[in-house]
This record gives C-alpha cells, structure tokens and sequence, in this order.
C-alpha cells in the first residue's frame, strides 16, 4: 500500500483557482439531498473506486456531467474522504483542494487565523461565482 503525500505549494495554489473548489464552496450548505439526484445513481459504485493502478477517468468524466458534482465535492471535503472519485476530483486532487478547503471554511467561521484572504475573495478576480 502507497502513503499518500502531502501536497506542494503548487499544487494548493493550482487547487485555489479551480473551479470545482469555487463551486463546491457555493454549493456546500445549498442541497442537503444532493445525494438522491447524483448521476451515480444508476452506475455501478467499484467504478469510483478504481485500484490505485486504474484510471478514474470513466468516474470522472460522469460527474462532469452531474448537476450535484458541487454538494458532492463539499461533502468530501467536509469529511476528509481521499478515496474514490467525489465531486469530479481523484485523491490526490482533493488532498491539495482539502488544504485550501480548510483555510476557507475557518475563515468562515473566524478560526483561519493567518491563512490569508479566503479563497473565495482571491477567485473573484480570476473566475466570477455566476
């Protein structure tokens, strides 16, 4: 079994400015029942858990087309979870957006600290919230 690694600084930096983080941050308290409606539904669950040797690329490309790929990339950070396909990311996406994740979600809620301008105010400029 692999360790997972932490992710680099460029990697966080590149995991601030994607989209799927901005919109999991707008999406994350909006659909408690995101869960019913997910394209998942009707596909068999071993395809978003591939073995660490198999592409995620079937999985991945099923939640680009999900209207719930936000809520469900929200729900995954939330919890932690680095295994499987959530919300369009594999693991080690969602381990460098986990870093930005937290830093806006404790800026919310005023525990951030030095983190830095949340997230959501250093996008603005580069990707509007439409």
């Amino acid at each position: 079994m692999t360790r997972a690694r932490m992710p680099r600084p460029h990697e966080v930096a590149a995991a601030r400015r994607d989209p799927r983080l901005l919109r999991a941050l707008r999406d994350r308290r909006s659909d408690d029942a995101w869960r019913t409606r997910g394209t998942c539904q009707s596909v068999d669950p071993e395809t978003f858990f591939p073995a660490p040797n198999e592409p995620a690329d079937a999985a991945v490309a099923l939640c680009r087309s999900c209207d719930v790929q936000g809520s469900c990339l929200a729900w995954a950070l939330e919890v932690g979870d680095t295994h499987g396909v959530w919300g369009g990311t594999t693991p080690r996406e969602r381990r460098a957006m986990l870093v930005a994740w937290r830093g806006e979600v404790g800026a919310d809620s005023g525990a951030a600290g030095d983190a830095g301008p949340p997230v959501r105010d250093q996008l603005l400029t580069l990707v509007p919230l439409s």
